[in-house]
């Protein structure tokens, strides 16, 4: 940056962060006990010292608690940050740090020198190594050719979790090498994205996070360690260009919709990588530590509702705002679909920690006027037992279920008084949801996720296998309601593998065809693995990366769920005849009759592993029996009977048990069944359709 010609003047306090005009730039900063201010420029990343320093008058730069400037003559890409001075009193909430440059709170780019190490800046003292440095941002030039969201609604929407660079990093994966672990790169899979037949798409982070936070000689790999809640994550742009950057994830936004595929953003504003008292100050701690974190009542501690260190104070005015800005950019400048809230049941805390009956961030969030219409998702519980799955407020709100993934999981294991449980999850979890107008998608319905087991070694172990991470073994969770089929690992037994197999295809047909909104695990279509890994999130290796050579090898498990997803999807049954109805409303109308191996005498016992039902649909154009068998031996079901005259039979559409392409078709497509029982072998899944 050159020496400026003209004077900086005044500026304004909104908008908050850096604004481009043609005649330069706004920067405002929010910061209520810093006692001094300083914008600092630099020429390049990797510098250590400013080549400008622009000290804020707090009489002519400062309005109520936000410090401005504007600054002649500022480009596109200027490199820039902060030094704030305050009291350094941690009994009191403060940890100012002048000698620390701080990023921008609301940069939309982040620059990351070549040395870079979060140790630096936990240390006293001034940096002896390059800042990370916030960017300024030219989004209007940005060419969006007409770009629509494409507003799926929840009926027909099935969610693929996925994480960008684990996607396309494997070199297996086929596409260029520069392109691996990029946003561009996910753009060359899509096509595979919309043969599985998937309409929605959810991103592990992509809000810039730190790398370097998790044990030492890993890598962050999942990102839920968020330095900006603006910037995207600069590790997956084909360029060191802080700018490119943006246009990289604009690219495979708008590549994505072109394919009718809505992208859906997993967020994190429970908490940041400043971790605890003994972790980095990169911005919220040196801007001003005792308004954008909740602290204890020794303001020297951090409130730990998250489990990284520190939690947001998210019902501050100013942290609020903050939240909803960055939401506005995401989808405004971004044309982002929607968000997964990580560990969202902390924005209904206060300062305190408390329980708040009201929560502002959330209402803000649940009423803004530019968030309507974009899917939000709550994970509904935090790391210190706050559960709200159920309970969560608003009306816009959908919420992941764990207790599907749990009551799903423990019924196909075989275990004891599971059946009931098992139905309740499959009707849309109606003892959770029912009871308040909510809609019959109202249930994220998930058997695995990033974290835990991934499909295949859900039935491949019966323990963790986390010994890579570093911790002895000791993270992740040890109740994984897993079974191995009596090898734990990798086998060649062919009758196991069998075994495996037909069982995921269990998890599948269940979490596909039950009342609720499926979310499944990116490469669970062709049993990726992580060898027993449930808490991959320091792994950025082969071990969590997509395996692309499982794609041929399990091209029978990828047809049966690519079958399955698109009877949910493309049916118009599907997505319109229960569209206007709450979950209650659903129930109510629908014809559900339960039976058991006989018809009408469903077994509710504790000691039962099997449940049948017919459902007609609201139209009663088709009706469909369900039999599912989790006992260890074969069931011979009875069928319901059909009129002797009529030439509608009930036709086979999936059974588990059997080899592919018999074990799925087409719905209508399947032989007829002419027989008044029907052999379930076990541990499958038989259903049988007849249209009228």
């Amino acid at each position: 940056m050159k020496v400026l010609q003209e004077l900086p003047t005044a500026g304004q306090s909104f908008p908050i962060g850096p604004t481009l005009t043609p005649d330069g730039a706004n920067f405002c900063l929010f910061s209520k006990n810093a006692t001094r201010v300083d914008l600092l420029f630099f020429d390049d990343v990797e510098d250590i010292t400013p080549k400008q320093i622009i000290a804020l008058d707090p009489y002519i730069n400062r309005t109520y608690h936000y410090w401005h400037v504007f600054v002649p003559s500022i480009k596109s890409g200027q490199l820039y940050g902060y030094s704030v001075e305050g009291p350094n009193d941690p009994s009191k909430g403060h940890r100012f740090d002048a000698d620390k440059i701080l990023l921008d709170p609301y940069a939309k780019s982040v620059a990351f020198p070549k040395d870079y190490d979060r140790g630096a800046f936990a240390r006293a003292g001034k940096l002896a190594v390059p800042s990370l440095k916030s960017v300024v941002c030219d989004l209007s030039l940005y060419d969006w050719n007409g770009d629509q969201h494409p507003r799926h609604s929840f009926g027909e929407t099935v969610i693929y979790e996925m994480h960008v660079a684990g996607f396309t990093k494997n070199p297996n994966s086929g596409i260029a090498k520069e392109l691996r672990g990029t946003y561009l790169g996910l753009i060359e899979k899509i096509p595979y994205l919309v043969e599985l037949g998937v309409p929605a798409v959810e991103l592990l982070p992509v809000f810039q996070f730190d790398a370097q936070d998790c044990p030492k000689g890993l890598v962050n790999y999942w990102g839920y360690s968020p330095i900006s809640f603006f910037a995207p994550h600069q590790g997956y742009s084909t360029s060191t260009n802080p700018l490119q950057v943006l246009d990289d994830f604009r690219d495979m936004v708008k590549a994505f919709h072109q394919a009718g595929i809505e992208v859906i953003l997993d967020v994190v504003f429970n908490h940041t990588a400043e971790g605890d008292q003994d972790g980095p100050n990169y911005c919220f701690r040196g801007i001003d530590n005792s308004i954008y974190y909740t602290l204890d009542d020794n303001k020297s501690q951090y409130s730990n509702y998250t489990g990284t260190g520190n939690t947001l104070n998210a019902n501050h005015p100013i942290v609020r705002r903050m939240i909803v800005s960055s939401l506005h950019f995401w989808v405004r400048e971004m044309h982002v679909d929607g968000f997964r809230f990580d560990l969202a049941s902390i924005l209904s805390r206060d300062d305190k920690g408390r329980l708040i009956e009201n929560p502002p961030v959330l209402w803000d969030i649940e009423s803004d006027p530019v968030l309507a219409g974009t899917k939000l998702i709550a994970e509904a519980w935090d790391a210190v037992g706050l559960y709200q799955v159920g309970s969560f407020i608003g009306d816009s709100w959908k919420e992941w279920n764990g207790k599907f993934r749990d009551d799903v999981r423990s019924f196909m294991r075989g275990d004891k008084d599971s059946v009931s449980k098992f139905v309740t999850r499959t009707v849309g979890s109606p003892d959770l949801f029912a009871n308040d107008n909510r809609e019959p998608e109202q249930s994220i319905n998930f058997v695995t996720c990033h974290d835990g087991f991934t499909m295949n070694d859900l039935v491949s172990y019966n323990s963790k296998h986390n010994e890579a991470n570093g911790e002895d073994n000791r993270d992740g969770s040890n109740d994984n309601i897993s079974w191995n089929f009596g090898v734990e690992g990798p086998t060649e037994d062919i009758q196991i593998e069998s075994w495996r197999n037909r069982q995921i295809k269990n998890f599948f047909a269940t979490t596909i065809l039950s009342v609720g909104a499926p979310m499944i695990l990116m490469g669970d279509e062709v049993r990726r693995t992580q060898h027993g890994n449930n808490n991959a999130y320091c792994q950025d290796n082969e071990l969590t990366w997509f395996d692309w050579s499982l794609v041929s090898k399990h091209e029978k498990l990828f047809r049966f769920v690519k079958i399955l997803l698109a009877s949910r999807v493309k049916r118009d049954s599907a997505k319109h005849e229960y569209s206007n109805l709450n979950l209650k409303q659903l129930l109510e109308r629908s014809t559900f009759s339960w039976h058991g191996i006989a018809l009408n005498l469903p077994d509710w016992s504790e000691d039962s592993h099997s449940i049948a039902v017919t459902v007609r649909s609201l139209s009663g154009t088709t009706s469909m029996y369900y039999m599912f068998n989790a006992y260890f031996k074969p069931l011979e079901f009875e069928l319901p009977k059909i009129d002797s005259g009529s030439v509608k039979k009930w036709r086979r559409w999936i059974d588990t048990s059997l080899e592919s392409p018999n074990d799925i078709c087409m719905i209508g497509d399947g032989p007829a069944v002419s027989a008044t029982i029907y052999n379930v072998e076990a541990h499958s899944i038989a259903v049988l359709v007849r249209q009228n």
